[in-house]
């Protein structure tokens, strides 16, 4: 004990807060660290055992695909992909929708424009439709989400966001949606 006191006392204040720094991070290493490697290593292993789960449920499942897939012409899948789009005549039932996702997510819809592209030798039309929209970041954010979601043949190409004063919470935002149907 007197030569521990004496080593001690040889190495000064800064000696003995590097001792104490040291014991500190032993101590921690061991209450924190080791566990976190434990759980991280079973991580790892379930991680491993999900991804070969995948990977055979792939393989079973890629094989009952190419056979459907062979099974199917060109001309059906063209089909197939045809079918997804709504017909233009159901144009007023998804501008209701678009209202209706509008008043749920409390945004004003303000005059719209709307106008049909028909290309004589296409099988799809668009519709173009700008919709000014008022409300809140949150609010108009949970429309596009949501318009998104219930109208699945419809894509936003482009999205102008104005703002009157930086104190105001209300933003205007013009959006360009195109809804694409077949004729």
């Amino acid at each position: 004990m007197p030569l521990l006191r004496w080593q001690l006392g040889r190495l000064g204040n800064l000696g003995k807060v590097g001792i104490g720094l040291m014991l500190a991070t032993g101590i921690y290493y061991l209450l924190v660290v080791m566990p976190q490697e434990a759980e991280l290593q079973q991580l790892k292993d379930r991680a491993v055992a999900l991804q070969a789960q995948a990977a055979s449920k792939n393989s079973s499942s890629e094989g009952a695909d190419s056979e459907a897939s062979k099974r199917m012409s060109g001309d059906q899948a063209l089909q197939v992909f045809y079918d997804f789009f709504p017909r233009v005549d159901s144009s007023p039932f998804w501008i209701r929708e678009l209202v209706r996702v509008a008043k749920k997510q409390g945004v004003e819809l303000t005059s719209s424009e709307y106008r049909l592209i028909n290309d004589n030798d296409a099988r799809l039309a668009r519709y173009e439709m700008v919709l000014p929209v008022k409300g809140k970041y949150s609010q108009i954010r949970a429309f596009i989400a949501e318009a998104l979601e219930a109208v699945p043949a419809m894509a936003i190409s482009a999205i102008a966001i104005k703002r009157e004063s930086t104190a105001s919470d209300k933003l205007e935002v013009r959006l360009e949606i195109n809804l694409y149907m077949t004729k």
